[in-house]
């Protein structure tokens, strides 16, 4: 009596790929080469800090935690809001255009550190969230390519970003970055509810987190396109993701007593939107070298946006960058801080970080090197001069 031939198994059928979402990665490798990385570069900016402070008799600690924004987080930090300052010119400027989360852990970190002022603690609450979104982009990174390697670059490029040194300074970039760093990974990994909360975090740190609030909501609605089906997670993973932007924007209207106070205030510190007519203002304003240099930047921005694109990024992290960039860009506010405004958008850096991925370790380190020198060069020259807006 002859066997039956057993049939061959069958293949596996890959699971279908979510709407605007990477596929599944294999589980978090550890990050200690991205956070070395990292931690070198920022310790390069502050070495070169140090030593030109002590050559020009400044105070290097007190330009990171002293001064401009970081005083503002520091008095609500000690006192809550309701400081203005009346400028020459008439307009006011009130604390209410800070969002409250950052201040709320600089108080908290006080409080339970002895001889610790809240000054100091939001230096140390900036350099711990600098670790935790450097880990999220390495993370997203990796996520994003497969590879480990394109990760650890990414996180070191945005540490030798150009404006980098305020990722040492006692402001939110860091903790903004963070937080919106993790909710993408989370958002990639359809980790919706996570997601969610993590931006409800980022809407209470800077208003710039609408591009994440975008970034959760228009993946949303293509998930739901798509499946033909709403599921629970989605539906509150969305519903979740403004919530602390809105808590923040109610509470000011409440207080001041007027639904658009929250936007009177970021106007009465000339931060309005006027899409762009400000930055065209600045450019036609300067010398001719001056604004075809500028020109170039900005199509040089451009052409990073058209790679990220051509890189066939993810939906969220394509929808968070582009959203930074345009918020970075639409208002009224001194254009010397756009390039602050516009570093969260680690997504631009990914198309460099898998050019970079591609070369040999012994040209890649070189040129990581001179690009965290001339970061460090840089960030020593305007905090020791003009400094952060």
């Amino acid at each position: 009596m002859s066997r039956a031939t057993p049939a061959p198994p069958r293949a596996a059928t890959p699971a279908p790929r979510r709407a605007g979402l990477a596929p599944r990665r294999a589980r978090l490798t550890p990050p200690w080469a991205a956070l070395g990385g990292y931690a070198a570069t920022r310790l390069l900016g502050l070495a070169v800090l140090a030593v030109a402070a002590a050559a020009t008799g400044e105070d290097g600690p007190h330009r990171l935690m002293g001064r401009w924004d970081a005083v503002w987080y520091t008095r609500i930090a000690e006192h809550g809001y309701g400081h203005e300052v009346t400028l020459p010119s008439g307009a006011v400027h009130s604390d209410l255009a800070f969002f409250p989360l950052f201040p709320a852990l600089e108080r908290a970190l006080a409080a339970v550190l002895p001889g610790v002022d809240a000054a100091t603690a939001g230096l140390l609450v900036s350099w711990a969230a600098s670790l935790a979104a450097a880990w999220g982009i390495y993370a997203v990174g990796a996520h994003v390519t497969g590879r480990r390697r394109t990760g650890v670059l990414l996180a070191v490029l945005w540490g030798v970003y150009p404006t980098a040194f305020v990722q040492s300074m006692a402001y939110t970039e860091t903790l903004f970055t963070a937080l919106a760093a993790w909710s993408l990974l989370a958002l990639l990994r359809e980790r919706w509810i996570l997601a969610g909360l993590l931006s409800v975090g980022a809407g209470l740190t800077r208003p710039t987190a609408a591009a994440l609030v975008a970034a959760i909501g228009i993946t949303a609605v293509v998930t739901v396109v798509r499946e033909r089906r709403l599921r629970a997670p989605v539906a509150a993973g969305a519903l979740l993701a403004p919530l602390g932007w809105l808590a923040y924007v109610v509470y000011v209207g409440v207080r001041q007593g007027s639904a658009t106070a929250y936007f009177e205030v970021q106007a009465a510190w000339g931060n309005s939107i006027d899409g762009g007519v400000a930055l065209a203002r600045f450019i036609a304003g300067l010398p001719w070298p001056a604004a075809l240099g500028l020109c170039a930047a900005l199509g040089l921005l451009a052409w990073l946006v058209v790679l990220c694109v051509r890189q066939r990024q993810p939906l969220p992290l394509l929808v968070y960058t582009v959203g930074v960039v345009v918020i970075s860009l639409v208002g009224a506010a001194y254009f010397g801080s756009r390039p602050r405004l516009m570093m969260p958008a680690f997504g631009l850096l990914l198309p460099p970080a898998a050019a970079l991925t591609r070369l040999r370790v012994r040209t890649a380190v070189p040129v990581l090197a001179a690009l965290a020198l001339a970061s460090a060069g840089y960030g020593a020259f305007t905090l020791l001069g003009s400094g952060p807006p």
